[in-house]
């Protein structure tokens, strides 16, 4: 009952916050600190996950419950007051598709109870200012969402040209400077501003030493998706409506998700005018644009059955979130725009489940077919829409092969009968594809 109780205040509270940003969209906030309270970390600390990794003090969320409301308390008296010193934030690594390390961040729990809390007090403000485009890490907002938007864009304007752009190591180069001052346009509040410094600040601990990044946000920091959120609505979104549409002699339209976004234009004009622009507009914030990643690429709507086309007129593909987009036949048959798993996200995915099932290939069958179900429902959770039934068919084989290679190494022989394995494979089944997100139950 408390927890509701502590959802109801503070989404009034937000819901407060939402209608002074909206009725004044130019005003800065100087006092939101007045409204983070015990109940609001209270629901900060229920938002927070339980069973993540611990951080550099090694407690953990059923440590830090046992005197929650005392822990809380101690909390808010150091935020407020300015003595809460931002701990320095683990560095862990996990392997890329390429093999290399990927470094990661993993602050204490008591770190993501407060940047949940000034999360929770920012997230109102500017929910009112995003742009619709932008769709990544915001609530009701999905990625599927961003591929929708997307499909309807294109279709509507018969293809045309898209840019594709991918920025160089986004989170790791962020201005500290200039995120500073984008923010202040918005959040003048003394106490907030000071955490964020502080966390912007804080060092990573690797190796038993600690060294603080001069660039980047806060290493699997809460906030740092909403940092990155409010860097690139100034920076892309509110440039790209107020100064590169109103010179556009075509139509143009911008779909981003976190610093994944493509452009799209009628006019290959425009499109080069603003490919060469880009670079500058992103140098200017201290980012520079990968120069072999970023790319124009022709994707206007074939021409009609028969009539051979023009020179350069053969449309291409490009990926943006996971799914390679190109122009195919429907059942009509018209051109439509197809969206299909990336091969690359494809290729890699088989990748971690042989992985998988090689080092539990001893495990009882039970489980591995437990955690295989789980592996497919998730690829299945998000590659699961409209006219990619295929590829998830394809990958449902590709697991079921993977599986019969690894369970026939378990001992001898060393290769499993397939006669065999459809015997076992009859008795601890696999989830069969499945389309999630359809058009046609939408």
């Amino acid at each position: 009952m408390a927890g509701t109780s502590n959802l109801g205040t503070v989404s009034t509270k937000q819901q407060r916050i939402a209608e002074l940003a909206k009725q004044s969209p130019h005003m800065g906030f100087t006092s939101l600190a007045y409204f983070i309270d015990i109940p609001w970390l209270q629901e900060a600390f229920r938002r927070t996950r339980k069973d993540a990794a611990v951080g550099v003090d090694g407690q953990t969320a059923e440590d830090y419950a046992v005197n929650l409301q005392g822990n809380l308390q101690a909390l808010l008296d150091r935020a407020k007051s300015g003595t809460y010193r931002a701990p320095p934030v683990l560095r862990a690594y996990i392997p890329k598709d390429t093999g290399e390390p990927r470094p990661l961040g993993i602050p204490t729990f008591e770190d993501k109870i407060l940047q949940r809390a000034v999360v929770m007090a920012l997230e109102p403000i500017y929910e009112q200012d995003f742009s619709p485009c932008s769709y990544g890490f915001r609530s009701g907002r999905s990625a599927h969402q961003a591929l929708a938007d997307l499909w309807k864009q294109v279709m509507n304007t018969d293809g045309g040209w898209i840019l594709e752009v991918d920025i160089q190591k986004f989170f790791d180069s962020l201005d500290h400077a200039h995120l500073r001052e984008l923010l202040q346009r918005r959040v003048r509040d003394g106490v907030l501003l000071r955490l964020i410094g502080k966390w912007l600040n804080a060092g990573v601990l690797e190796d038993g030493a600690v060294f603080t990044p001069e660039e980047g946000t806060p290493q699997g920091g809460v906030i740092s998706p909403l940092l990155a959120n409010i860097f690139l609505h100034y920076v892309l979104d509110v440039w790209f409506e107020e100064e590169v549409k109103p010179r556009m002699q075509g139509r143009a339209y911008l779909i981003r998700y976190a610093d994944d976004f493509v452009i799209g234009f009628t006019s290959e004009a425009d499109a080069q005018k603003v490919m060469d622009v880009l670079p500058k507009r992103f140098g200017k914030y201290g980012l520079k644009l990968h120069p072999t990643k970023t790319r124009l690429v022709p994707f206007r709507r074939p021409q009609r059955h028969g009539t051979p086309p023009s020179q350069g007129q053969n449309p291409g593909t490009f990926t943006f979130l996971g799914f390679c987009h190109y122009w195919g036949r429907s059942r009509k048959p018209f051109w439509v725009v197809r969206q299909q798993t990336a091969s690359g996200r494809f290729s890699r995915a088989l990748r971690k489940i042989a992985s998988w099932c090689r080092k539990q290939r001893h495990q009882p069958l039970q489980e591995q077919q437990r955690g295989l179900n789980q592996k497919l429902r998730g690829h299945y959770s998000y590659y699961g829409i409209t006219g990619n039934y295929g590829w998830l068919r394809c990958f449902w084989y590709d697991v079921t092969a993977i599986w019969r290679k690894w369970l026939g190494r378990r001992g001898q022989p060393s290769d499993l009968s397939w006669e065999t394995f459809v015997l076992l494979r009859q008795r601890y089944a696999l989830c069969m594809p499945r389309v999630v997100h359809s058009v046609y139950r939408a």
